[in-house]
């Protein structure tokens, strides 16, 4: 398969009136429903949490690097330290979901993550996502300019 036709696996940056955002696809597999064949709860935070992955990765701010110590200070990792989330309409098996995410506010240690899926243009699914930069021992650690600057241009 030529690069051309490779899949962007980690998604896309994207920008629209309200700034730029990232878009990831996510193929709905049996795996991520229940009996019914609509989507498990629990699936829609894997989905974004996947979203929020990819849109580190493409900010330049990829989980390695900062579980290493190259993106930060010192060895450290965002963790999720509250979500809100709304189910508003049922997805269903083989469903193609777009996650997106954008960044909504900039703390001195966390960032507000504002996430919504939809299918074929329709929300079915919304989170808030409040995540904070922690060092290997659990302490919050204000976040560098570099990701600080990434999030900003994100």
């Amino acid at each position: 398969m030529s690069a051309e036709n490779w899949p962007d696996i980690a998604g896309r940056m994207a920008e629209d009136e309200s700034g730029r955002f990232h878009r990831l696809p996510v193929r709905v597999y049996f795996e991520d429903t229940d009996a019914g064949g609509v989507v498990y709860h629990a699936s829609y935070v894997r989905f974004c949490e996947r979203g929020r992955t990819d849109f580190l990765r493409l900010l330049g701010v990829e989980a390695r690097q900062l579980i290493s110590g190259e993106a930060s200070n010192e060895p450290a990792a965002f963790v999720v330290r509250r979500m809100s989330l709304e189910f508003l309409r049922p997805a269903r098996m083989d469903d193609l979901l777009i996650v997106e995410t954008r960044v909504k506010e900039l703390g001195g240690a966390s960032v507000t993550l504002a996430q919504t899926v939809t299918v074929g243009g329709v929300k079915v699914f919304e989170a808030e996502v409040i995540v904070v930069l922690v060092s290997v021992a659990g302490k919050p650690l204000r976040l560098t300019d570099a990701i600080r600057v990434a999030f900003d241009e994100g």
